[in-house]
């Protein structure tokens, strides 16, 4: 069978470009990958996946098409490509030629109208075809031989139209009648008018009952009301759309079923290519192993052809933030330990040791690293230590096996590490003073981590040493894989590698953390975040590093016993949904589900279905239908009880250390590019607290014996206080500084009442208005959280800016400072760089717009919690107190506190949480004491 694959080149690359948007990828000069990745992955699946024997790639043109001769209002609405794309868009051409695969595009015609000639042709040459796109249009082409095809994306599977499903879908007889419905219903995107007041339910019913729009505007007279009204009005306009929407089958272009041909790669073409634009992974995966960025980029990769078109996406801002984020000379690629002038010393004598420490004693830094048999430093063993003190040296202790021997010659380099006046250097360095904890070494001294200064100066990439090495410094370092294998069952750990191998890689890691830090110094001093690292960052490394080694104690008995509690509960409720249901069925499994809910019970006639035919049964849907029936509320705590039991009560007592016999989080200081911090294993900031079962979870964290207590202090509103502050809006600031309930205050402003007239209705409206203008929140997104019509949405959005003009202001000096200087900053200086501030594309540019007002807030309410733990943690080891620091959660923290202590205790905590940042708006701190965290809390 032959088998050709048409693929829609512009459709796939805006799906690829968007499917990453919040979490964009960019090369190491600022270039957006994300469109030429995705279009890369999706290329490589289909390939590996569909075996095609041809293929071609389509594109429109910037020509004039009939469609616009016919209408020329055509397309006139669409909103103007993202920058981003516009300049990945060369590279997308360039990897599709790479692949050797022709790219076809012919003016005065759509891709559309070139994918349906061809697809017609080829069908007439026996053919199988498969039209690759996301566009709904394309169904008028199906056939027994034709196919939409639509690729995967965020974890769904790929979706297959033929007739049968085009027909079911559409709810027509022919396929041919997709283009009827399109042209009653129109297309906002492409701006095809349609016929006002028909939407596609109307559509489909029009075209069932009388097969065409010819035929709909003979027969008008049959219809009644406006609809009548408005198809013999609109009947021109309508019969214009089903133009403008059919599928053009004669545009001049030939089938070369020679040229269309899957054939090899170029590797002469995509080994450059994937180098320039930073594709380690997928380089890998297309050409081995071997592939190397740095090696290709040494020998020579021509980039002025695109750097141009990258560059103009940012010629509107004032300051190119490029600059701080990119070497300030360009990098010499192709480096690496073999072809790099180093020198590695082993340090595996006493002799060879006490020379090292005498050396490491008269600096006043040095940079070190912790080889061990694994990532989770209180589980695993120290193996060896790696030091540097210039570029291109580096020591290896190594470490042995048997841990009394280890903890000797550890703690020969105590004194060392242990001294304030000598700085340390290290990248992630939090795990390498977590691990040494363990060893009883208490790291001390002025702390510089690589990956905390590529995280303030570019926080919404990646930070990993190899990758910094090879941006910043063109070398590419010995991998861990050559070392223990790839990740697997297979994978040796560090102790079974030679000591000659772990010596180069250890030494090497120091002796590149070292130089990584004189690149990055300059640039933090050029992106004045030097208060920022200094100040903040690096002093909470010591702080955290403190809380992950403390860890908090969990009440495993209290947990088994919920857990057996939550399996009755879930028992009883699947009895009660069998019951209501009159069948049994496996209420886990969304396709069973959707039968019984939709087939069985019939509780939604128009129940949409999900790309593999089964019913959607997702939790938006069985919450719109949970007022309906109360079988569905049921399914809905079935499923949270399941989610609550598997992911936190049978969880927890899974991660508790087999050593400390404690819970030890892990926090993440460099992921969230608000400033925020994150943990994981286990995750504290998602432990349920909204609902009363979630918040049982919380009374298994209890103190460490039954002379201490928990002690939670929680920042009030932190996020408004400080919107007031930023903002300097009197009312809001009034309202904070009379102690007045600030929702209330909010809705006495708005509506214009005295404060005792607000009712809990009002009040809710302000709360969903002080929170939502935050984030952007538009009249629509008001009108959908608080159930009111859009129009009453926007006169409280008119009035809120009306009566809070401060906050109103503070949004378009933002926006303003934003739009010039391509970043915003919290009050302490941190910076949230926004290179779509002035995208020509209203979605991406109000995504951007959307955080520039709220990183300031959010990241100054980070920056403030962060100083408060540095602040506290310093002084309840001055006043040598036992309490100890164990969680951050959002914006509470959480102390085990000795009985004798808590009276001692809180008002240091309130004191130095109340004075983090100095503000004019009071910041209150609310303190609670238990013997678990819920009751704390």
């Amino acid at each position: 069978m032959k088998k050709l694959f048409l693929l829609d080149g512009m459709a796939l690359m805006y799906r690829a470009h968007f499917a990453l948007s919040k979490n964009p990828r960019f090369t190491s000069g600022g270039l957006n990958t994300s469109a030429v990745m995705g279009f890369t992955n999706t290329l490589l699946d289909v390939l590996k996946k569909e075996n095609p024997t041809h293929m071609a790639v389509v594109f429109d043109t910037d020509a004039p098409t009939e469609r616009h001769t016919d209408f020329t209002d055509y397309k006139a609405h669409r909103q103007a490509m993202p920058e981003d794309l516009s300049a990945a868009m060369p590279y997308v051409i360039k990897l599709i030629l790479g692949f050797n695969i022709p790219v076809i595009t012919s003016d005065g015609y759509e891709a559309d109208d070139i994918i349906g000639t061809l697809a017609k042709k080829a069908e007439q040459k026996g053919y199988q075809v498969y039209c690759m796109t996301p566009d709904k249009d394309f169904a008028q082409l199906v056939s027994d031989n034709i196919f939409i095809y639509k690729p995967s994306r965020m974890g769904s599977d790929i979706e297959i139209l033929g007739v049968k499903e085009v027909k079911a879908k559409w709810e027509v007889d022919d396929v041919c009648q997709v283009i009827d419905i399109l042209g009653l219903w129109g297309d906002a995107v492409d701006n095809i008018p349609g016929i006002p007041g028909v939407g596609e339910k109307t559509a489909k019913l029009l075209i069932k009952q009388y097969g065409s729009v010819e035929n709909i505007i003979a027969h008008s007279h049959e219809l009644k009301g406006k609809l009548k009204e408005n198809v013999e009005t609109y009947a021109e306009q309508g019969l214009l759309s089903k133009k403008l929407a059919t599928i053009l089958l004669n545009a001049p272009v030939e089938l070369d079923e020679a040229g269309l041909e899957i054939c090899a790669p170029s590797k002469d073409l995509l080994e450059p290519l994937f180098a320039e634009l930073e594709f380690r992974t997928l380089g890998r995966r297309v050409f081995g192993d071997d592939f190397s960025i740095t090696e290709i980029k040494a020998v020579g990769v021509q980039t002025d052809l695109f750097g141009n078109a990258v560059a103009a996406g940012r010629t509107t801002l004032t300051v190119d933030v490029a600059d701080i984020h990119t070497p300030e000379e360009p990098v010499v690629a192709g480096k690496n330990i073999e072809n790099t002038e180093h020198t590695y010393h082993l340090a595996d004598t006493p002799e060879a040791r006490a020379e090292l420490v005498n050396l490491l004693k008269q600096q006043n830094s040095f940079c070190f690293d912790t080889e061990t048999t694994g990532t989770d430093a209180n589980h695993c063993e120290l193996v060896g230590l790696s030091f540097s003190i210039k570029a291109g040296e580096g020591w290896y202790v190594p470490i042995p096996h048997d841990q009394t021997e280890a903890k000797t010659i550890a703690h020969e380099f105590k004194e060392v590490l242990e001294n304030e006046q000598i700085a340390k250097t290290g990248q992630n360095i939090k795990y390498d003073i977590l691990m040494l904890k363990w060893y009883d070494i208490n790291v001390k001294g002025d702390l510089f981590d690589t990956m905390m200064a590529h995280y303030v100066l570019d926080p919404d990439t990646r930070h990993g040493m190899d990758i910094l090495s090879e941006n910043y410094l063109g070398y590419k370092p010995v991998s861990i894989t050559t070392l223990i294998g790839p990740k697997g069952k297979n994978q040796l750990s560090m102790r079974d590698v030679p000591i000659e191998q772990i010596k180069d890689y250890a030494a090497e890691d120091a002796d590149i953390t070292l130089q990584l830090r004189t690149v990055f110094e300059p640039k933090i001093k050029q992106a004045e975040a030097e208060k920022l690292i200094h100040e903040i960052e690096h002093p909470l490394i010591y702080v955290l590093a403190d809380m992950e080694f403390e860890g908090v104690r969990i009440d495993e008995e209290t947990l088994r016993d919920f857990s057996k509690q939550l399996e009755t509960d879930l028992v009883g409720l699947e009895k009660t949904v069998y019951d209501k249901a009159g069948v049994r069925f496996n209420i886990s499994s969304p396709k069973q589900l959707g039968e019984v809910l939709f087939e069985k019970l019939l509780l939604d006639p128009k129940a949409k279905k999900t790309k593999t035919g089964q019913y959607q049964t997702g939790e938006d849907v069985l919450l719109a239908l949970a007022n309906k029936s109360d079988i569905v509320r049921d399914i809905l705590d079935f499923r949270q009880l399941q989610k609550l039991k598997s992911t936190y009560v049978d969880a927890l007592p899974q991660l508790v250390n087999s050593k400390s016999k404690r819970l030890h989080t892990s926090y993440n200081q460099a992921v969230a590019a608000t400033g925020r911090l994150s943990s994981n294993n286990p995750n504290l900031q998602n432990i349920p607290i909204r609902t009363e079962r979630g918040r049982e979870v919380r009374k298994a964290f209890i103190p460490r014996d039954d002379d201490h207590v928990l002690v939670s202090a929680d920042y009030s509103q932190i996020e408004l206080r400080l919107i007031a502050e930023i903002s300097k809006d009197e009312n809001m600031l009034d309202a904070f500084a009379k102690n007045l309930d600030i929702h209330t205050a909010t809705a006495a402003n708005v509506y214009g009442i005295p404060l005792e007239e607000v009712d809990s209705t009002l009040r809710r409206n302000a709360k969903a208005v002080n929170f939502g203008i935050i984030y952007g929140q538009s009249a629509f997104g008001l009108s959908q959280s608080l159930g009111i019509p859009r129009k009453e949405a926007g006169d409280i959005i008119q009035q809120y800016f009306e009566q809070f003009s401060g906050i109103k202001r503070y949004m378009s000096d933002t926006m303003n400072f934003a739009r010039e200087n391509g970043y915003v900053k919290t009050l302490m200086g941190r910076r949230r760089y926004l290179r779509d501030i002035n995208s020509a594309n209203q979605t991406v540019r109000s995504f951007a717009e959307r955080n520039a007002i709220n990183a300031p807030i959010q990241g100054s309410a980070a920056d403030m919690i962060k100083i408060a733990m540095i602040n506290i943690h310093k002084e309840l080891k001055v006043q040598k107190l036992d309490s100890r620091m164990t969680m951050q959660v959002h914006d509470e923290l959480v102390f085990d506190v000795p009985k004798h202590e808590v009276e001692t205790v809180k008002p240091i905590i309130e004191h130095f949480m109340k004075t983090a940042i100095k503000t004019e708006v009071p910041i209150v701190v609310e303190i609670g004491v238990g013997t678990n965290w819920l009751e704390a809390h």
